[in-house]
């Protein structure tokens, strides 16, 4: 990973508020953020938890330079004595997060900070911008893989990514989330992911003619062998000149992947007429692919509609997210550490969905025994402890009289928060990305079919325990 120095990426705002607390010598009080989201993007029912490396990253190379140190001096808003703390900052509190590729839900921290309270401002903007935008591309990505089912899917959207970051930490989230390569080299590079691609359009333009073309290419790589067939005519020209170099490379007696691929047309229509020449020509193993502005929907239908492709090629609508373009995660105080103890903080709204959780808290998630499905997540303050052997009541926080007996021993409990750092060393080692897509791959068989329709899915049950959400209503009643 670049050795970036990312120490500025913050709004202004945590400088001149961490300046306040310094001057009020409120510098070491130690508190807790949450950072957690409150709707699933793309009418999901779930997301998947992404960036956490970058996040260990940016905290691993936090640090004023003199350069950093000097520009905030020419703003001429933050004193010498403030300037001089900055100079030796770094970061000793604790992080617990849920580990990259987990399945989440709203409101359930999946990340908590507790840190002296500058320490824990400053971080807020660096630590969003990384969780939000993978953790978007992460789980749009389960849902365009869902809808390709077993079929091959790449990541193509280097060129339309947001930026060079967006591109490269995009591919990778997009990978976690279920894509089995991408065709952006330098991810491939950086995080060690398959990396996939054939040729464009222009290749077969700057030739003469198209079967020269396909020729030239066959030669460079007759091991693998898959040609874009509609530069000029699908179906009367692009596949019958890929026929063609196929069947020279098979009397070469070589026997080489191959395969065409689709960029434009009635990708349905195209991909039926195409499958039946390939196998009347005697190549049924040759592959279809295909591209074209895919998503989830779309790739849907067109399986829906009986088309022939086997792999789809999804840039622009996955790697921007288009329909969702961003992840609504927040970073909110719930409690301060004085005297010994947690005092909760509750941030209320005249918009019900923004009142926080109070409180210093974990994730506790319930499965059924014997399927291993998810039956909801249970967040509850952090010193409560639950017995699988007891019984366990689940309730509606919204509708409290919604209730659930689970009788004990048929359900197990995880905890999902796991540490990061403590004391400001870092105590996790994060896997590699391939082991994370795999580790996801197996969160999301957690779910139930119901809940991973890609219209109205079924919603995963966020309950509160008992103790917090009696916490959190008379915390809500007092401050009337």
């Amino acid at each position: 990973m670049p050795n970036l120095d990312l120490t500025l990426l913050t709004d202004f705002y945590e400088l001149t508020m961490m300046q306040g607390y310094f001057n009020h010598k409120d510098r070491d009080k130690v508190v807790v953020f949450d950072l957690f989201y409150r709707s699933n993007p793309c009418g999901n029912s779930f997301s998947i938890a992404a960036g956490l490396e970058q996040v260990i990253h940016y905290i691993n190379h936090l640090h004023f330079s003199d350069e950093d140190l000097q520009y905030l001096k020419d703003q001429k808003i933050f004193s010498k004595e403030f300037l001089q703390y900055l100079k030796d900052f770094h970061f000793s509190g604790d992080i617990y997060a849920v580990p990259e590729g987990t399945i989440v839900f709203p409101h359930e921290p999946i990340m908590k900070i507790i840190a002296p309270i500058c320490q824990a401002q400053l971080i807020e903007s660096a630590l969003l911008n990384i969780i939000n935008h993978q953790s978007l591309i992460a789980t749009k990505a389960s849902r365009v893989k869902w809808a390709a089912g077993d079929h091959t899917v790449l990541e193509f959207g280097l060129r339309r990514a947001q930026g060079p970051d967006a591109g490269i930490y995009g591919a990778r989230a997009a990978m976690i989330g279920g894509c089995d390569a991408t065709s952006n080299v330098l991810a491939g590079k950086m995080f060690d992911v398959p990396v996939k691609g054939t040729h464009a359009h222009s290749w077969v333009m700057s030739f003469d003619s198209e079967l020269e073309a396909f020729r030239a290419y066959a030669n460079l790589y007759p091991d693998s062998c898959l040609l874009l067939v509609d530069t000029y005519d699908t179906l009367r020209s692009g596949v019958p000149n890929a026929i063609t170099i196929f069947r020279e490379l098979y009397d070469q007696g070589l026997k080489p992947n191959i395969g065409i691929r689709l960029d434009s047309g009635d990708l349905s229509y195209l991909s039926k007429k195409a499958r039946k020449m390939l196998d009347d020509a005697g190549f049924p193993e040759a592959i279809i692919s295909a591209s074209s502005d895919l998503d989830e929907f779309l790739i849907r239908d067109l399986r829906l509609q009986g088309s022939q492709i086997d792999l789809w090629g999804v840039g622009t609508n996955l790697i921007t997210s288009s329909d969702c373009p961003a992840f609504g995660g927040v970073y909110k105080l719930s409690a301060i550490f004085q005297d010994g103890e947690y005092t909760p903080k509750i941030k209320l709204s005249n918009n019900p969905v923004k009142v926080t959780n109070p409180g210093n808290k974990k994730i506790i998630r319930v499965y059924h025994k014997e399927s291993g499905k998810i039956i909801a997540d249970l967040i509850a303050l952090d010193d409560e402890v639950y017995d699988e052997k007891d019984d366990l009541l689940l309730f509606s926080p919204e509708s409290p009289w919604k209730k659930t007996l689970l009788n004990g021993n048929t359900y197990s409990l995880r905890e999902l928060l796991q540490p990061i750092y403590k004391d400001g060393q870092q105590v996790y080692h994060s896997p590699s990305t391939m082991e994370i897509k795999s580790y996801c791959t197996q969160e999301l068989e957690t779910l139930w079919d119901e809940s991973r329709r890609l219209v109205n899915p079924q919603p995963v049950y966020v309950d509160l325990s008992e103790k917090l959400y009696s916490l959190k209503q008379k915390m809500m009643m007092e401050s009337n």
